[in-house]
């Protein structure tokens, strides 16, 4: 390679910039002596092929080193060298001998065992270390499709693995666990009937930063979800086909997004900003440490040499430092600007309300910018509002636009069908759209997710089949993973032949699923939910990148019921206005001539009309929405009780009368009907009642 001739640069903005003329590199580092570019041809090359040492007087604004390479294009290949003092307890770790991956690189290659353990401890790296990549970001065709324009009273959120959603041989697509395998599956998404992709991390990461072995087979582990980034601004070379182009302009991952554009889906991207690949003391120097350590992450208070881990995982970064900020919100508008996502699931985003000494703050800068972002507008922020330190704020993120997580959704739907006592009070709220948590803060029930599953934890098959994780192949003998699931086994630990256990568990789990669709709010389900998905009790999958996590495609045929009502539920809830609702239910009491259009009324009940019971014993759940201006009546019945109970039925207007649309007891196709074809409701004439058959979920229309 010709060595290419260099200019001073300017200071911004920072990563490394293509134009006609060249590339601008451009790095902060406050406390750095002395910084040394290095260029590459390929990626495997163990030497550089030309070092630019930059020099203070020239190459320096401030704490930003830069520089301007003529000539130079996409495609090239580089990382840093950075100088500086080795004086952990000052909170720096500088240390030249290692190469350093750009912090705004918008591609990262070479990535494999070596790279992860060269870059641990003292020795030089460069040949096996990480690099950064030129990336063009001009070079790509939309092809004209636009954004899709989601209203957030009909988003179905559905969470899904890049890699697990494919890579199982029965997935059938010609590039199995990449960004073009989730492409050919597209239409099964629009099948389904979700609005919203939500996908773990895709940021870089480090898949080799685990060291356990799996003791049942005596295979080393892989970081098989993501949540170890390492390149804020970079897609994951691993969910790309093996096709250097690709990588090289980033067309694999904006094909993806494009697609599901076409397909009206949105994209929202679970990001990680809370800590990074490096870890604790002991970890690799890949990026930030050997940049500007003490900026980049916590140390604790009066001990700069240790880390803050209000992560869980080793470190954490300074989210409400300056320059860490101006990170955050310069990659969330690349991704919403350039790769044009459309929203944003913020992991453990408690830790970005923490100050620079791991306090608390009560207004803190970062969520109040990143939700103000003039480019942010448009995108959906959702918060995982809580952190492994302990600081827990659902119900009170701060900020006024941002959506959260509502773990109490999850927690009280299980406990109340599992049959614990009482949550028929918790759960009532919960179907309302967690009002006693947001409503006081100004928040509409679209601001609150609800799940019932996600990645962390029991997928919805696993939670009616087993009652304590098997963590075993983690390698970490049962350590990991919560002990708190709330789930049941309903007779036998694990897989059974028993049909009249198995009967039980699939009902279960279409209860899960109506309570999820019928809620106010945002419902979100974890992908392969609908096709009973197991992970064999293993409720922290994080490391295993095998057929425990990937989606078994043969399931569909095997529980194609669970599939069929998962389908139906979401087009009955896109069908029923009164089920999501923009504003907060009113009560039954007021007077129904003062209704503004579009509100529905909420009627509580027992099994006797109009006597709900809030009781510790109470197993049972009935209410009725009410004709609204733009849809009909519905009653709700919730038996979480074992055996079968009578319910008291509203009498319908005149000229009306209630329809079966949902009953869970009932074998399929009879548990769910076709929309329009809901069979009549079998009532006592004189008693108006309805049986709702022990853990059973009863939806009736009025026509």
């Amino acid at each position: 390679m010709k060595p290419y001739r260099t200019s001073a640069g300017r200071h911004h903005p920072l990563g490394a910039t293509v134009s006609d003329e060249g590339v601008n590199f451009s790095l902060f580092s406050r406390s750095a002596t002395a910084v040394e570019l290095l260029l590459f041809d390929r990626f495997d090359r163990p030497a550089p092929q030309q070092v630019i040492r930059l020099d203070s007087r020239h190459h320096r604004t401030y704490g930003y080193w830069h520089v301007f390479v003529h000539g130079a294009a996409e495609g090239l290949i580089y990382g840093y060298r950075v100088h500086g003092p080795w004086a952990p307890e000052q909170g720096h770790r500088f240390n030249p001998a290692k190469l350093l991956l750009d912090p705004y690189a918008r591609g990262i290659v070479r990535h494999d065992g070596r790279a992860h353990r060269d870059a641990m401890g003292a020795q030089d790296n460069v040949a096996t270390a990480m690099k950064s990549l030129v990336v063009d970001l001009r070079r790509f065709d939309w092809q004209g499709v636009e954004r899709p324009r989601i209203d957030p009273s009909t988003r179905v959120i559905y969470e899904m693995h890049v890699r697990g959603f494919t890579r199982h041989p029965s997935s059938g697509v010609a590039h199995p666990g990449t960004f073009d395998g989730l492409v050919e599956r597209i239409p099964y998404l629009v099948e389904l009937g979700i609005t919203t992709v939500e996908l773990l991390p895709v940021f870089q990461f480090d898949e080799h930063d685990i060291d356990f072995v799996d003791p049942t087979t005596g295979k080393a582990l892989r970081n098989f979800w993501g949540y170890d980034p390492i390149g804020f601004f970079s897609p994951h070379r691993g969910y790309y086909i093996e096709n250097w182009e690709h990588m090289r302009y980033l067309t694999g991952f904006r094909d993806l997004v494009r697609e599901l554009h076409r397909a009206g889906l949105e994209v929202v991207l679970d990001v990680v900003f809370n800590h990074t690949a490096e870890g604790g003391e002991d970890g690799p120097t890949l990026s930030f440490r050997g940049i500007e350590n003490a900026v980049y992450y916590l140390g604790e208070p009066g001990r700069p040499q240790t880390y803050a881990n209000y992560s869980g995982v080793g470190n954490t970064l300074n989210c409400n430092h300056p320059i860490v900020r101006r990170m955050i919100l310069d990659c969330l508008r690349y991704w919403a600007v350039d790769m044009r996502v459309d929203g944003f699931r913020f992991d453990l985003a408690s830790i970005l309300s923490r100050d620079e000494s791991g306090q608390p703050m009560h207004n803190p800068p970062l969520p109040w910018e990143i939700e103000a972002d003039p480019a942010l507008q448009e995108t959906l922020l959702v918060a995982e509002a809580w952190d492994a330190g302990g600081l827990y704020q659902v119900g009170g993120f701060p900020g006024e636009r941002w959506s959260e997580w509502n773990g109490k959704f999850r927690d009280d739907v299980r406990r109340f069908l599992r049959g614990d006592e009482d949550m028929a009070g918790a759960v009532a709220a919960r179907m309302l759209g967690s009002p006693d948590l947001y409503e006081r803060h100004g928040r509409v029930p679209q601001q609150c997710i609800n799940f019932v599953t996600c990645h962390d934890g029991f997928t919805l098959g696993d939670l009616v089949s087993y009652e304590r994780k098997h963590n075993e192949a983690n390698g970490e003998d049962g350590r990991d993973g919560s002990d708190h699931e709330h789930s049941a086994n309903y007779g036998v630990e694990g897989p059974t032949d028993d049909p009249a256990i198995e009967a039980l568990r699939n009902r279960q789990v279409k209860n899960f699923l109506a309570l999820l669709l019928l809620a106010q709010g945002t419902p979100m389900v974890l992908a392969g939910d609908e096709l009973r998905r197991t992970q064999r009790g293993n409720n922290n999958a994080y490391c295993q990148d095998n057929e425990v996590s990937w989606i078994d495609w043969g399931l569909r045929e095997r529980h194609a019921d669970i599939q069929r009502f998962t389908r139906l539920m979401i087009a009955f809830r896109r069908a029923h206005p009164g089920l999501r609702r923009t504003k907060y239910l009113l009560g039954y009491e007021a007077p129904a001539s003062a209704d503004p259009p579009g509100y529905t009324r909420v009627r509580w009940h027992g099994t006797a009309l109009d006597r709900p019971d809030w009781s510790r014993e109470s197993h049972t759940l009935a209410y009725t929405l009410t004709r609204s201006q733009d849809d009909q009546a519905l009653h709700v019945i919730v038996n979480a009780w074992e055996r079968a109970l009578r319910f008291d039925v509203p009498r319908p207007e005149a000229g009306l009368e209630w329809h079966r649309a949902i009953d869970t007891s009932r074998a399929s196709p009879d548990d769910i009907g076709e929309p329009d074809a809901e069979g009549r409701v079998e009532t006592r004439v004189e008693g108006h009642e309805v049986v709702a058959q022990g853990r059973s979920v009863v939806v009736l229309v009025q026509r």
